[in-house]
């Protein structure tokens, strides 16, 4: 008990949940905007495996690493196009296009960087983003590891929770995109568009999903395989509805799961006797249990997953 306590106490546990967060941030905020327009976005998974190679492969090419960010973001937002056209314009069934989308783009960055990476006994690697130093915070006891040594996507994730509830709650444009979540009649009413809404929001929302693989590849590791995202993208949609489809929550949502599994990864170390399978589920059996707690008083809008035909009702 005494040495999880102390476990608790260390600026590193701290220091490491937010790094383990981060992709989460990213791909929760991504599904979110996509989810508050009507549109449920499978296809997170494959995403976040192209976005994690479309970056990586753009600074071992000789990009910099915000370029790769860059060019991870436009990878999403492709893919994002690709599921927009199947389940907003054609209105098929957005669980099966998901999950086309996802082994699509699993499949296909995997099919890309062996086909343009020598591949030898070590995999590749690049120079990854480094923890920034912030004269005056970083120095700081305690919070200064646990908080402001960071890289800089991790703080542009924290940034993007900030922006993305500001715009859904005070301005028209959020305000359009989440009546076309619960009423797209409604929004057409007012001489709005709902399937350029639902479009640009599933594109935005993939781009932001992109940067939680390419978070893997340029500042977590420093290579890239196409296993890397290891079932992140489906935590990400379970956590949208922990957080009740609000990005503040969100953020909270990802804290909490990356706080479990910091945790487990040090009492591994503490504990003895114990099968380390065990330490391993726990997160998810954690976590789990938080979603059946918060998931029944959720409200899930109106028109998630339903398709807009012009003119019917």
């Amino acid at each position: 008990m005494t040495e999880a306590f102390d476990i608790l106490l260390n600026a590193s546990l701290w220091a490491a949940v937010l790094r383990i967060a981060t992709p989460l941030i990213f791909g929760v905020l991504g599904a979110l905007v996509c989810e508050r327009a009507g549109v449920l976005n499978l296809g997170i998974e494959g995403i976040m495996t192209m976005g994690a190679m479309a970056g990586w492969l753009t600074v071992y090419w000789g990009g910099d690493l915000w370029t790769g960010l860059l060019v991870a973001a436009l990878a999403g937002l492709l893919l994002g196009l690709l599921h927009a056209v199947l389940t907003v314009v054609l209105g098929l069934s957005q669980h099966v296009s998901g999950l086309g989308i996802t082994l699509f783009g699993a499949s296909l960055s995997y099919y890309l960087y062996r086909l343009w990476v020598q591949v030898g006994d070590l995999p590749p690697t690049i120079e990854p983003f480094q923890p920034l130093h912030i004269p005056g915070l970083s120095d700081l006891p305690f919070l200064g590891e646990a908080v402001f040594s960071q890289t800089a996507p991790t703080y542009l994730a924290l940034l993007l929770v900030a922006v993305t509830a500001w715009v859904l709650a005070r301005t028209p444009l959020g305000l359009a995109l989440r009546m076309t979540g619960e009423n797209p009649h409604a929004v057409e009413a007012q001489g709005l568009n709902p399937v350029a809404i639902r479009i640009g929001a599933v594109m935005a929302g993939s781009a932001l999903m992109a940067l939680g693989g390419a978070f893997l590849t340029l500042a977590a590791f420093n290579s890239f395989f196409p296993t890397m995202v290891q079932g992140r993208g489906w935590i990400c949609i379970a956590l949208v509805v922990f957080a009740s489809w609000r990005p503040g929550k969100a953020l909270l949502g990802a804290l909490l799961f990356a706080l479990f599994d910091a945790f487990q990864l040090r009492l591994q170390t503490t504990v003895e006797g114990v099968p380390y399978q065990l330490f391993l589920m726990a997160p998810y059996v954690l976590s789990i249990l938080a979603l059946v707690l918060v998931a029944r008083r959720a409200r899930v809008p109106e028109a998630l997953m339903q398709p807009y035909r012009r003119g019917e009702r």
